[in-house]
């Protein structure tokens, strides 16, 4: 088979790290894309460590043109991409009457324009093979959470902004699909267990109590769920929001 090329944006930590070490473990080359270069690297060696191929990429995705130069790049050195996972993303806390503009549209920039520049890059390699995998990352704050009106707007944009690629690109064999996760240990909810002023462990014990497996999520977990969702076995699985939390929610 001939190896499959991936970008994850957000890849230097987090979900996007373990999203990309676990693509990298599927047999993939991928494209380790972050705000700064040198933030890839970790990532990177624990691709390379283990025999794989990636790229680190340093590009605002809010930015169009270095969007466009990223994605070529990446075309250049690693090949044609056919897989993109969206997960870049920041927050920018607060209550709505306390929320600068500049909150609003830097959560809006990187997450929805980020996302749809990034797309918009890469969907002509994958209409050029007739095949792609795109796997937007969202999240249960689309559902409304307090002190989050820029994340959760973000959040909810992107589950109707996959659907639309799921009508528009499956005529041409790709894909799109959201996963929206719950609590899961991160850089982010640790800094909103310093927001709410909790300690890390005291929030993670309290959303463990209400969560019907018990337990908080970890970022193997949403790997684990975009791994199949890239996979050729996903090839009926599109336009889809896939809640990875632990329990249902509605």
């Amino acid at each position: 088979m001939t190896e499959k090329v991936a970008i994850v944006t957000g890849a230097a930590r987090g979900i996007g790290a373990a999203t990309a070490v676990r693509l990298a473990a599927d047999g993939m080359a991928v494209a380790v894309l972050d705000l700064e270069e040198g933030a890839c690297a970790a990532t990177v060696d624990a691709i390379t460590g283990k025999g794989g191929r990636a790229l680190a990429v340093g590009a605002d995705v809010s930015k169009t043109e270095q969007v466009q130069k990223a994605v070529e790049r990446v075309a250049d050195e690693l090949g044609a991409p056919t897989i993109l996972v969206n997960n870049a993303g920041v927050i920018r806390d607060n209550l709505l009457f306390k929320m600068a503009d500049e909150d609003w549209d830097t959560v809006l920039g990187v997450h929805l324009r980020g996302a749809f520049l990034m797309s918009r890059a890469t969907q002509k390699y994958m209409v050029e093979q007739r095949y792609g995998r795109i796997v937007n990352l969202s999240s249960s704050s689309a559902l409304g959470n307090r002190g989050q009106v820029n994340y959760s707007a973000a959040k909810a944009g992107m589950q109707g902004f996959t659907k639309t690629l799921a009508i528009e690109l499956g005529p041409f064999g790709v894909t799109a699909n959201a996963v929206a996760p719950g609590f899961i240990v991160s850089d982010m909810t640790a800094a909103t267990a310093a927001r709410m002023k909790m300690s890390f462990e005291d929030f993670q014990q309290a959303a463990a109590s209400q969560i019907p497996v018990r337990r908080v999520g970890q970022v193997e977990d949403v790997a684990h769920t975009i791994s199949f969702l890239v996979s050729d076995g996903a090839g009926f699985v599109s336009g889809q929001v896939i809640y990875v939390a632990g329990g249902p929610l509605c």
